[in-house]
C-alpha cells in the first residue's frame, strides 16, 4: 500500500507505543501522512515531543503524547486511564515498543524486563483498550514481533529467566511470545470485527539494544548497518497491517516483507498460546477474559 489521495487513515485513530523513534516513529510518521490521527507514548517527554513536531510536520494532523514507561505495569494502567480520557475513538493501536537487554534486568514488579516490556506490556495494554477499540467500527490491534520468534521457546519453567538468563534467548521467548498473544487474541475476538495480526519489520538499522549491548550489537551490527534497512523501510509492514483496506476482517496472521508469511511451528500450538494467555493475565493482575 502507497500514501495516495484517498489517505485511507481519514478520521481514524492510531496509537503507538514506543513512536518516539525508530521503526515506532517512522509507523506514525506514515500513518499520518495518509491521514490518522496519531498518539504515540514514549519514556521522556521531551524527546516525545520533538518526535510529535516531526509527526506533524509529516501528516500536518494532531498527535497526542503519552509519557510512560510501559516495563512498569503501574504506568501502562496510567496510561490506558489517560488514553480513556483524551482520545474520543481508537481505531488501531499498533503494539510496537520493546527492547533488547544482554544482561538481565528486572522491573519495579519484580519481573524480567524483556518478557515485561516486549510481551506483558502489549498484553495489558491492548485488554485496558480493548472496549474503546471494540467502539471503532473495524478496529485492528498490530502487534510487532521479530523473526526472532522462530528460535523462540515459552520456558514456563524459568520464564522469567532466573535460573539461566541469555540476552539473546529472552528475545527470542518474547517475539514468540508476541506472535501466540496475537493469534489467541485473534481467536478470542473471532465473533467480532477487531482483528489481530503480528510481523516482522525486517532487520532495521535503529539504536535497539544500544542501552545493553550483547555481543552482535557491539561487533556485528556496526558493520552490517550498510546493509540494513532503514526505519522507513522498517516500517511498511507495520503500516499497511495497521491501515491497508485490502487487509479488512484479515486476523490471526503474521506479516512480514509487507504481505502473510509462515511463522514458526511452536506459534501455531494452541495449548501453549492459551496456557501464556492464563499465566500473562495472572502475571498483571487481569480477569483470564478476552
Amino acid at each position: 500500500m502507497t500514501a495516495n489521495s484517498s489517505r485511507p487513515m481519514s478520521g481514524k485513530t492510531v496509537l503507538v507505543t514506543g513512536g518516539t523513534a525508530g521503526i515506532g516513529l517512522a509507523t506514525a510518521e506514515g500513518l499520518a501522512r495518509i491521514g490518522a490521527a496519531v498518539a504515540i507514548t514514549g519514556r521522556d517527554r521531551a524527546r516525545a515531543e520533538t518526535a510529535a513536531r516531526q509527526i506533524r510536520s509529516a501528516g500536518g494532523g494532531q498527535v497526542h503524547v503519552f509519557v510512560a514507561d510501559l516495563s512498569s505495569q503501574a504506568e501502562v494502567r496510567r496510561l490506558a486511564d489517560d488514553v480513556h480520557t483524551t482520545l474520543r475513538s481508537l481505531d488501531v493501536l499498533v503494539n510496537n515498543v520493546g527492547g533488547y537487554w544482554n544482561t538481565r534486568h528486572v522491573t519495579t514488579d519484580g519481573l524480567e524486563r524483556t518478557f515485561a516490556l516486549n510481551h506483558l506490556a502489549p498484553f495489558q495494554l491492548t485488554h485496558l483498550l480493548l472496549d474503546r477499540l471494540r467502539e471503532a467500527p473495524l478496529p485492528r490491534v498490530v502487534t510487532v514481533a521479530s523473526n526472532a520468534h522462530s528460535t523462540g521457546h515459552i520456558d514456563f519453567d524459568d520464564l522469567q529467566g532466573e535460573r539461566s538468563y541469555s540476552g539473546a534467548r529472552a528475545y527470542s521467548q518474547s517475539k514468540l511470545a508476541n506472535v501466540l498473544f496475537s493469534s489467541e487474541l485473534a481467536g478470542r475476538t473471532a465473533d467480532t470485527s477487531l482483528t489481530a495480526n503480528s510481523l516482522h519489520p525486517g532487520v532495521v538499522n535503529t539504536s535497539f539494544g544500544a542501552e545493553d549491548p550483547g555481543l552482535v550489537q557491539r561487533i556485528l551490527v556496526p558493520f552490517a548497518r550498510p546493509f540494513l534497512k532503514t526505519p522507513s523501510q522498517g516500517a511498511a509492514t507495520s503500516i499497511r497491517v495497521a491501515a491497508d483496506p485490502a487487509l479488512r476482517g484479515v486476523t490471526g496472521c503474521y506479516f512480514a516483507k509487507g504481505r502473510p508469511a509462515e511463522s514458526s511451528q511452536d506459534s501455531h500450538d494452541p495449548i501453549v498460546a492459551a496456557r501464556l494467555w492464563r499465566l500473562s493475565a495472572e502475571l498483571v493482575g487481569l480477569a483470564d477474559t478476552d
